[in-house]
Protein backbone atom coordinates (compact mmCIF):
# COMPACT_ATOMS: atom_id res chain seq x y z
CA UNK A 1 0.00 0.00 0.00
CA UNK A 2 1.33 3.57 -1.17
CA UNK A 3 1.88 5.93 1.92
CA UNK A 4 0.60 9.40 1.19
CA UNK A 5 2.03 12.95 2.15
CA UNK A 6 -0.20 15.61 2.41
CA UNK A 7 1.59 19.35 2.16
CA UNK A 8 -0.49 22.40 2.44
CA UNK A 9 1.40 25.44 1.76
CA UNK A 10 1.38 29.43 2.34
CA UNK A 11 3.77 32.00 1.78
CA UNK A 12 4.85 32.44 5.46
CA UNK A 13 5.67 35.22 8.35
CA UNK A 14 8.74 36.86 9.97
CA UNK A 15 9.86 34.75 12.91
CA UNK A 16 8.91 37.85 14.89
CA UNK A 17 7.52 41.52 15.04
CA UNK A 18 11.00 42.94 14.68
CA UNK A 19 13.34 45.01 11.88
CA UNK A 20 15.60 42.23 11.91
CA UNK A 21 13.64 38.88 11.40
CA UNK A 22 11.31 41.43 9.35
CA UNK A 23 14.13 42.05 6.86
CA UNK A 24 15.19 38.50 6.67
CA UNK A 25 11.35 37.25 5.89
CA UNK A 26 10.86 40.33 3.41
CA UNK A 27 14.80 39.66 1.57
CA UNK A 28 14.05 35.64 0.90
CA UNK A 29 10.45 36.79 -0.47
CA UNK A 30 11.02 39.28 -2.58
CA UNK A 31 14.59 37.41 -3.90
CA UNK A 32 12.04 34.95 -5.43
CA UNK A 33 12.46 34.55 -9.14
CA UNK A 34 8.80 34.96 -9.62
CA UNK A 35 8.66 38.22 -7.53
CA UNK A 36 11.99 39.70 -8.63
CA UNK A 37 10.51 42.61 -12.15
CA UNK A 38 14.38 42.95 -13.09
CA UNK A 39 17.65 41.65 -13.33
CA UNK A 40 18.57 40.08 -10.13
CA UNK A 41 21.78 41.67 -9.45
CA UNK A 42 20.40 45.05 -10.22
CA UNK A 43 17.54 43.75 -7.74
CA UNK A 44 19.00 42.63 -4.86
CA UNK A 45 21.22 46.23 -4.79
CA UNK A 46 18.11 47.71 -4.75
CA UNK A 47 16.36 45.30 -2.47
CA UNK A 48 19.15 45.56 0.59
CA UNK A 49 19.70 49.12 -0.07
CA UNK A 50 16.61 50.57 -0.27
CA UNK A 51 13.50 48.54 -0.09
CA UNK A 52 14.44 46.33 3.13
CA UNK A 53 15.73 49.02 5.24
CA UNK A 54 12.51 51.38 4.43
CA UNK A 55 9.83 48.36 4.43
CA UNK A 56 11.21 46.45 7.35
CA UNK A 57 10.63 48.57 10.41
CA UNK A 58 7.45 49.81 9.36
CA UNK A 59 5.92 46.19 8.36
CA UNK A 60 7.55 45.10 12.13
CA UNK A 61 5.36 48.19 13.40
CA UNK A 62 2.27 46.70 11.81
CA UNK A 63 2.95 42.91 12.61
CA UNK A 64 3.33 43.88 16.27
CA UNK A 65 0.04 44.91 16.26
CA UNK A 66 -1.45 41.82 15.22
CA UNK A 67 0.95 38.84 16.86
CA UNK A 68 -0.20 36.65 19.25
CA UNK A 69 1.11 34.41 22.01
CA UNK A 70 1.25 31.71 18.83
CA UNK A 71 3.03 34.02 16.68
CA UNK A 72 1.96 35.67 13.54
CA UNK A 73 -2.12 35.20 12.37
CA UNK A 74 -1.12 32.92 9.52
CA UNK A 75 1.68 30.57 11.27
CA UNK A 76 -0.82 30.06 14.05
CA UNK A 77 -3.65 29.56 11.58
CA UNK A 78 -1.56 27.01 9.18
CA UNK A 79 -0.66 24.99 11.93
CA UNK A 80 -4.67 24.72 13.38
CA UNK A 81 -5.93 24.27 10.07
CA UNK A 82 -3.23 21.13 9.63
CA UNK A 83 -3.85 19.57 12.71
CA UNK A 84 -7.74 19.73 12.37
CA UNK A 85 -7.01 18.75 8.75
CA UNK A 86 -4.90 15.11 10.00
CA UNK A 87 -8.25 15.11 12.67
CA UNK A 88 -10.37 14.67 9.47
CA UNK A 89 -8.25 12.49 7.84
CA UNK A 90 -7.44 9.55 10.26
CA UNK A 91 -9.41 7.24 8.62
CA UNK A 92 -8.18 7.91 5.20
CA UNK A 93 -5.65 4.96 4.97
CA UNK A 94 -3.39 5.84 2.03
CA UNK A 95 -2.56 9.11 4.19
CA UNK A 96 0.65 8.90 6.12
CA UNK A 97 1.02 12.37 7.34
CA UNK A 98 -0.42 16.50 6.73
CA UNK A 99 2.09 19.07 7.74
CA UNK A 100 1.65 22.82 6.67
CA UNK A 101 4.99 24.36 5.21
CA UNK A 102 5.55 27.94 3.85
CA UNK A 103 7.54 29.27 1.08
CA UNK A 104 9.70 31.99 2.58
CA UNK A 105 9.73 31.26 6.25
CA UNK A 106 9.50 27.87 8.99
CA UNK A 107 8.61 25.09 8.24
CA UNK A 108 10.23 25.33 4.89
CA UNK A 109 9.19 23.20 1.78
CA UNK A 110 12.24 21.23 1.33
CA UNK A 111 12.27 20.10 4.98
CA UNK A 112 8.35 19.38 4.84
CA UNK A 113 9.26 16.84 2.21
CA UNK A 114 12.34 15.71 3.78
CA UNK A 115 9.98 15.05 7.31
CA UNK A 116 7.33 12.85 4.26
CA UNK A 117 10.50 11.15 2.90
CA UNK A 118 11.71 9.93 6.19
CA UNK A 119 8.30 9.20 7.13
CA UNK A 120 8.48 6.81 4.10
CA UNK A 121 5.81 8.11 1.45
CA UNK A 122 6.30 7.42 -1.80
CA UNK A 123 3.18 9.79 -2.74
CA UNK A 124 2.95 13.79 -1.82
CA UNK A 125 0.48 15.63 -2.69
CA UNK A 126 1.03 19.80 -2.41
CA UNK A 127 -1.36 22.06 -1.85
CA UNK A 128 -0.82 25.89 -2.34
CA UNK A 129 -3.69 27.37 -0.17
CA UNK A 130 -4.25 29.26 -2.92
CA UNK A 131 -7.26 29.04 -4.42
CA UNK A 132 -6.71 31.30 -7.91
CA UNK A 133 -3.46 30.31 -8.86
CA UNK A 134 -0.72 32.85 -10.06
CA UNK A 135 2.85 32.96 -11.00
CA UNK A 136 3.73 34.76 -7.84
CA UNK A 137 2.09 32.32 -5.58
CA UNK A 138 1.09 28.99 -6.58
CA UNK A 139 4.22 28.26 -9.44
CA UNK A 140 6.41 29.65 -6.46
CA UNK A 141 5.49 26.76 -4.38
CA UNK A 142 5.74 24.35 -7.28
CA UNK A 143 9.38 25.85 -8.15
CA UNK A 144 9.87 25.18 -4.57
CA UNK A 145 8.84 21.90 -4.21
CA UNK A 146 10.36 20.41 -7.54
CA UNK A 147 14.05 22.11 -6.59
CA UNK A 148 13.51 20.37 -3.10
CA UNK A 149 12.52 17.21 -4.66
CA UNK A 150 15.59 17.43 -6.44
CA UNK A 151 18.14 18.08 -3.64
CA UNK A 152 16.96 15.34 -2.02
CA UNK A 153 17.55 13.06 -4.73
CA UNK A 154 14.22 11.67 -4.12
CA UNK A 155 11.57 10.34 -6.92
CA UNK A 156 8.24 10.39 -5.13
CA UNK A 157 4.98 10.50 -6.93
CA UNK A 158 4.05 13.80 -6.98
CA UNK A 159 0.56 15.44 -7.12
CA UNK A 160 0.64 18.85 -7.57
CA UNK A 161 -2.67 20.94 -7.10
CA UNK A 162 -2.68 24.20 -9.07
CA UNK A 163 -6.37 25.44 -7.78
CA UNK A 164 -9.30 25.09 -6.63
CA UNK A 165 -11.46 28.41 -7.28
CA UNK A 166 -14.25 26.43 -9.17
CA UNK A 167 -14.55 23.49 -6.45
CA UNK A 168 -17.77 23.63 -5.65
CA UNK A 169 -17.12 23.24 -1.35
CA UNK A 170 -15.07 25.93 -2.39
CA UNK A 171 -17.59 28.25 -3.59
CA UNK A 172 -20.64 27.27 -0.96
CA UNK A 173 -18.10 27.81 1.93
CA UNK A 174 -17.25 31.30 0.81
CA UNK A 175 -20.98 31.57 0.07
CA UNK A 176 -22.25 30.95 3.08
CA UNK A 177 -19.61 32.51 5.12
CA UNK A 178 -20.68 35.89 3.66
CA UNK A 179 -24.71 35.22 4.52
CA UNK A 180 -23.67 33.95 8.42
CA UNK A 181 -22.01 37.28 8.66
CA UNK A 182 -25.43 39.09 7.94
CA UNK A 183 -25.17 40.01 4.33
CA UNK A 184 -28.85 41.33 3.44
CA UNK A 185 -28.92 42.47 -0.45
CA UNK A 186 -32.70 43.18 -0.49
CA UNK A 187 -31.62 45.45 2.66
CA UNK A 188 -29.16 47.21 0.79
CA UNK A 189 -25.86 45.73 1.93
CA UNK A 190 -23.53 45.51 -0.46
CA UNK A 191 -20.69 42.87 -1.15
CA UNK A 192 -16.79 43.68 -1.98
CA UNK A 193 -14.50 40.95 -3.05
CA UNK A 194 -10.82 42.34 -2.58
CA UNK A 195 -8.34 39.98 -4.27
CA UNK A 196 -4.50 40.40 -4.17
CA UNK A 197 -3.47 42.24 -7.17
CA UNK A 198 -0.41 41.08 -9.63
CA UNK A 199 1.64 42.90 -11.99
CA UNK A 200 0.02 43.15 -15.29
CA UNK A 201 3.45 41.62 -16.92
CA UNK A 202 2.53 38.63 -15.67
CA UNK A 203 -1.66 38.40 -17.28
CA UNK A 204 0.00 39.50 -20.27
CA UNK A 205 2.27 36.22 -20.46
CA UNK A 206 -0.29 33.67 -19.90
CA UNK A 207 -1.44 33.91 -16.00
CA UNK A 208 -5.08 33.46 -15.85
CA UNK A 209 -5.49 34.62 -12.43
CA UNK A 210 -7.55 37.33 -13.27
CA UNK A 211 -9.98 35.15 -14.74
CA UNK A 212 -10.06 32.56 -11.92
CA UNK A 213 -11.02 36.15 -9.46
CA UNK A 214 -13.83 37.02 -11.26
CA UNK A 215 -14.99 33.51 -11.67
CA UNK A 216 -15.01 33.22 -8.36
CA UNK A 217 -16.86 36.30 -7.34
CA UNK A 218 -18.98 35.38 -10.00
CA UNK A 219 -20.04 31.73 -8.64
CA UNK A 220 -20.31 33.38 -4.79
CA UNK A 221 -22.52 35.89 -5.86
CA UNK A 222 -24.53 33.68 -8.06
CA UNK A 223 -24.69 31.14 -4.79
CA UNK A 224 -26.27 34.17 -2.85
CA UNK A 225 -28.59 34.88 -5.94
CA UNK A 226 -27.31 38.63 -5.92
CA UNK A 227 -28.16 41.03 -8.60
CA UNK A 228 -25.56 42.99 -10.49
CA UNK A 229 -25.60 46.00 -8.62
CA UNK A 230 -24.69 44.21 -4.69
CA UNK A 231 -21.34 43.21 -5.58
CA UNK A 232 -18.07 44.55 -6.84
CA UNK A 233 -14.59 43.18 -7.31
CA UNK A 234 -11.39 45.17 -6.49
CA UNK A 235 -7.62 44.62 -6.05
CA UNK A 236 -5.10 45.91 -3.45
CA UNK A 237 -1.83 45.78 -2.31
CA UNK A 238 0.46 46.33 -5.34
CA UNK A 239 3.97 46.23 -4.32
CA UNK A 240 5.04 49.50 -6.33
CA UNK A 241 4.02 52.00 -9.27
CA UNK A 242 6.62 51.67 -11.65
CA UNK A 243 4.70 48.44 -12.74
CA UNK A 244 0.80 48.53 -14.29
CA UNK A 245 -1.13 46.21 -12.10
CA UNK A 246 -4.11 44.38 -11.86
CA UNK A 247 -7.17 46.56 -11.19
CA UNK A 248 -9.50 48.38 -10.34
CA UNK A 249 -7.90 48.79 -6.83
CA UNK A 250 -10.49 48.37 -4.10
CA UNK A 251 -10.14 52.12 -2.38
CA UNK A 252 -11.14 53.17 -6.22
CA UNK A 253 -14.36 50.75 -6.13
CA UNK A 254 -15.51 51.93 -2.70
CA UNK A 255 -17.13 54.99 -4.43
CA UNK A 256 -19.34 52.84 -6.81
CA UNK A 257 -20.41 51.33 -3.14
CA UNK A 258 -21.08 54.57 -1.55
CA UNK A 259 -25.02 54.22 -1.14
CA UNK A 260 -24.61 50.97 0.54
CA UNK A 261 -26.21 50.70 4.02
CA UNK A 262 -23.59 48.34 5.47
CA UNK A 263 -20.49 47.23 3.06
CA UNK A 264 -19.14 43.49 3.70
CA UNK A 265 -15.60 42.92 2.41
CA UNK A 266 -14.44 39.26 1.50
CA UNK A 267 -10.74 38.10 0.87
CA UNK A 268 -11.59 35.05 -1.11
CA UNK A 269 -8.25 34.35 -2.69
CA UNK A 270 -6.46 34.15 1.16
CA UNK A 271 -7.18 31.18 3.26
CA UNK A 272 -6.38 31.88 6.51
CA UNK A 273 -5.76 35.83 7.44
CA UNK A 274 -2.90 37.54 7.72
CA UNK A 275 -0.81 41.10 7.58
CA UNK A 276 -2.88 41.66 4.45
CA UNK A 277 -6.44 41.07 5.57
CA UNK A 278 -5.85 42.28 9.35
CA UNK A 279 -4.28 45.60 8.39
CA UNK A 280 -4.36 46.53 4.37
CA UNK A 281 -8.58 45.68 5.04
CA UNK A 282 -9.75 45.31 8.24
CA UNK A 283 -7.82 48.53 9.41
CA UNK A 284 -6.93 50.70 6.26
CA UNK A 285 -9.78 50.11 4.10
CA UNK A 286 -12.18 50.12 6.62
CA UNK A 287 -10.61 53.21 7.61
CA UNK A 288 -11.23 54.93 3.67
CA UNK A 289 -14.38 53.74 3.88
CA UNK A 290 -15.65 56.23 6.99
CA UNK A 291 -13.02 59.33 5.81
CA UNK A 292 -15.23 59.16 2.83
CA UNK A 293 -18.83 60.02 4.66
CA UNK A 294 -17.89 60.48 8.53
CA UNK A 295 -21.98 59.90 8.95
CA UNK A 296 -21.23 56.32 8.27
CA UNK A 297 -21.88 54.40 11.27
CA UNK A 298 -19.38 52.01 12.93
CA UNK A 299 -21.31 48.82 11.85
CA UNK A 300 -21.77 49.95 8.35
CA UNK A 301 -18.06 48.18 7.19
CA UNK A 302 -18.03 44.13 7.74
CA UNK A 303 -15.54 42.21 7.37
CA UNK A 304 -16.33 38.44 6.67
CA UNK A 305 -12.95 36.38 7.26
CA UNK A 306 -11.58 33.62 5.95
CA UNK A 307 -11.99 30.40 6.36
CA UNK A 308 -8.97 29.54 8.64
CA UNK A 309 -9.46 26.60 10.83
CA UNK A 310 -13.46 26.59 10.55
CA UNK A 311 -14.99 23.13 9.63
CA UNK A 312 -15.76 24.29 6.27
CA UNK A 313 -12.26 24.56 5.36
CA UNK A 314 -10.91 21.55 6.82
CA UNK A 315 -14.19 20.02 4.42
CA UNK A 316 -13.01 21.75 1.92
CA UNK A 317 -9.36 20.96 2.12
CA UNK A 318 -10.05 17.08 2.51
CA UNK A 319 -12.12 16.91 -0.51
CA UNK A 320 -9.31 18.76 -2.66
CA UNK A 321 -7.49 16.15 -1.33
CA UNK A 322 -9.85 13.26 -2.02
CA UNK A 323 -9.82 14.49 -5.86
CA UNK A 324 -5.89 14.90 -5.96
CA UNK A 325 -5.37 11.16 -4.63
CA UNK A 326 -8.26 10.23 -7.39
CA UNK A 327 -5.83 11.81 -10.73
CA UNK A 328 -2.75 10.48 -12.39
CA UNK A 329 0.75 10.96 -10.70
CA UNK A 330 3.60 12.75 -11.64
CA UNK A 331 6.83 11.25 -11.40
CA UNK A 332 9.23 14.10 -9.33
Amino acid sequence: MSKTGIIIVNTGSPAAPTSEAVAEYLRAFLSDPRICPMNPRLWRLILNRFIIPKRAPVSAAKYATIWTDEGAPLDAGMRSLAQKLGRACAHDDDIALIRHAMCYSAPFVEDTLADCREHGCDEVIVIPLYPQSAFSTTMAVKDKADQAIEDLDWMPALRFVESYHDEPAYVAAIADSVFQSGFDADAGDRLLFAFHSIPMTDIRAGDTYDEQTRQTARNVADALGLPENAWRVGYQCRFDKSRTWLGPFTREVLGTLADARRLFVIAPNFSVDCLETTHDIQDALRSAWFEADAGRTEDSFVYVPCLNDSPAQVDLIRQVVLRALSTPCVPA
